[in-house]
């Protein structure tokens, strides 16, 4: 992306090349039918402005449609939505996802992701994000088990809110949240509740989920049972599983030894937790799991944006604001 391109994301005024609209004032009423209009191996952006609806489809950016911008009207206003999931459909988790991202240089902003199974349905993913250097800016993913896969590669989203019950994110991807929203809701009777489950299966790779000034919080429905429904920061789905929290806001609905287990001891030695500056009734470290990593601010910067993502290179490119260091005064 070169500095025009960084303008026409910036610009409150786009001129998109693709209108989506359910009232029949775009090209096209579905946003599939605007993506198969991306060139395969697109070097240049190509902009599909999606206006205020619910759109009823499962949307897949495939392989070589590179650069794609997605822009909503925001995120409760153009809304993405399926409700396919590994129990009721008996699909695998990877193809319950409303929302595909497996293209490189996706932008999307300013739009909901939604997969309405619901806590029947078990995993059912909202958005699966398997491209390089992918941004989600503004955006809303929600859904109740297994709502975010960060599959694989780098990804960056800021301003955005994710809900969920169990691994409400979760994948092997090299991801970092930034001014995010993770909020818990209600699971199912007699099942805990999951804010992160990390899968490195590879001690070799960079991959790694990194809140930074992010805020964890219950939903209104999921408070009246925190205690009986108790919710963790993270779970090890792989051995080499990285979690890092950091310069975060952290409620009081975080049970005291804040880590658990998936499968035995899957993890459980080499596995790599921490917390770092962060703040809120969760966030006391006191009696929580004796493995978590108490890092300093100097060891930190390693998972800040400009060292974790290599952030500098292409993410002041999209327009999308990004402060590639810790945050001072939080």
């Amino acid at each position: 992306m070169n500095s025009g391109d960084r303008r026409l994301l910036q610009a409150v005024d786009i001129k998109p090349n693709i209108v989506v609209a359910k009232d029949s004032s775009g090209k096209y009423d579905s946003i599939n039918k605007a993506l198969a209009e991306v060139p395969n191996n697109n070097p240049t952006r190509f902009v599909i402005y999606v206006k205020k609806g619910i759109y009823k489809e499962n949307v897949n950016v495939t392989k070589g449609m590179d650069n794609v911008i997605l822009i909503g009207d925001g995120p409760t206003k153009t809304l993405i939505t399926s409700d396919l999931s590994s129990e009721v459909r008996k699909l695998t988790t990877f193809h319950t996802t409303t929302v595909a991202i497996n293209a490189k240089h996706f932008i999307a902003k300013n739009i909901g992701f939604e997969n309405t199974a619901g806590i029947a349905g078990q995993q059912a993913v909202a958005l699966r994000s398997s491209g390089d250097k992918a941004v989600y800016y503004n955006c809303h993913i929600n859904g109740y088990q297994d709502t975010l896969f960060a599959h694989k590669e780098r990804q960056y989203y800021r301003d955005c809110t994710i809900s969920g019950t169990v691994d409400i994110i979760f994948g092997d991807g090299r991801s970092l949240f930034h001014n995010c929203q993770i909020i818990v809701r209600k699971p199912a009777p007699n099942q805990s509740c999951i804010i992160i489950g990390h899968a490195r299966n590879d001690e070799k790779t960079l991959s790694a989920i990194v809140l930074q000034n992010c805020t964890i919080s219950g939903d209104k429905d999921y408070l009246p049972v925190k205690d009986k429904n108790k919710a963790y920061l993270a779970r090890p789905l792989k051995p080499y599983a990285i979690t890092i929290i950091m310069q975060s806001q952290i409620d009081d609905i975080i049970t005291p030894e804040g880590y658990t287990l998936m499968n035995g001891t899957v993890g459980l030695d080499t596995s790599f937790y921490a917390e770092i500056d962060n703040r809120g009734a969760g966030a006391k470290t006191e009696g929580k799991w004796g493995g978590i990593k108490h890092l300093d601010l100097k060891d930190a910067k390693k998972y800040t944006p400009r060292i974790f993502l290599e952030s500098e290179t292409w993410i002041p490119l999209t327009g999308i604001p990004c402060n590639p260091d810790l945050i001072q005064g939080v």
